[in-house]
């Protein structure tokens, strides 16, 4: 089971932490496993390049987890306010598809939110 953990700050998302597989299928088979990693790089893309703010992010090669922090959803470390609802929103939205993905691939995937600060 692949769990993703999302990140809030003062309500605002700016981050998550994937762990584990999904176990769907065997590697290179795995629906499950191929959309996360596709939204994943399309996060990390499209902060980085789209919108033009850091992102810290982290991949553990033996178990392939991954944590994306992206402060620049955070008023605290952006100052453009459009930065911070772009990538905020972005964040929400990967939330969301993650949670629609559950009523079909319940068994295979976790998905909660953590208040934490930065």
């Amino acid at each position: 089971m692949t769990k993703i953990v999302f990140y809030k700050s003062g309500g605002i998302y700016y981050g998550f932490r994937e762990i584990g597989h999904s176990g769907y299928e065997d590697a290179g088979r795995d629906i499950v496993c191929a959309a996360i990693s596709a939204m994943t790089m399309l996060i990390i893309n499209t902060v980085e390049v789209s919108i033009g703010s850091d992102v810290e992010y982290k991949i553990d090669d033996e178990t392939t987890d991954i944590e994306v922090i992206c402060k620049g959803a955070l008023p605290k470390y952006e100052t453009n306010k459009s930065k911070n609802y772009a990538i905020s929103a972005l964040m929400q939205g990967y939330f969301l598809q993650l949670n629609d993905m559950l009523e079909d691939y319940y068994d295979y995937l976790e998905v909660e939110e953590k208040e934490r600060d930065i």
